[in-house]
């Protein structure tokens, strides 16, 4: 049976954190999708709209090596994606671990059958960060 992963993301100012949230997820799956959200999802989620455009971010992550697949996702509910997907394992910084969010989508992704794998965030290096370090407003 292959196992499908799921790593959704801006993938904004793509950084060394990035890469190493998709080299971690590759060796937990048989088969990577990365799922690059659009600037409508991120203002949404996030409050803020991304500084790479989305083509570039998503044409960024397709030349990943780890990276089998890179798709759009248009859904804050990650819950939806699998829907569309169908993955068997969701991948996710672990800011999400403990929090209501990351409880519920647990629960739900359980139900049938998925699981979420969290992976610690790169501190000294984040989007947030570098927006910090060039001054762009977050």
């Amino acid at each position: 049976m292959t196992i499908v992963g799921y790593a959704p993301g801006a993938y904004d100012m793509f950084h060394i954190g990035h890469l190493n949230i998709l080299r971690r997820a590759s060796e937990h799956c048989d088969r990577l999708v990365a799922g690059v959200v659009g600037d409508d999802v991120m203002l949404r989620a996030k409050g803020k709209l991304p500084i790479v455009p989305f083509e570039e971010r998503i044409e960024i992550v397709r030349s990943v090596r780890y990276v089998d697949e890179a798709v759009p996702d248009p859904h804050v509910d990650k819950f939806a994606a699998w829907e569309h997907l169908r993955f068997d394992v969701l991948f996710k910084g672990d800011d999400w671990r403990g929090t209501e969010r990351g409880k519920l989508l647990e629960a739900r992704l359980g139900e049938v059958g998925a699981k979420v794998i969290y992976f610690p965030y790169t501190i000294q290096t984040s989007s947030s960060a570098l927006r910090k370090l060039i001054s762009i407003p977050s």
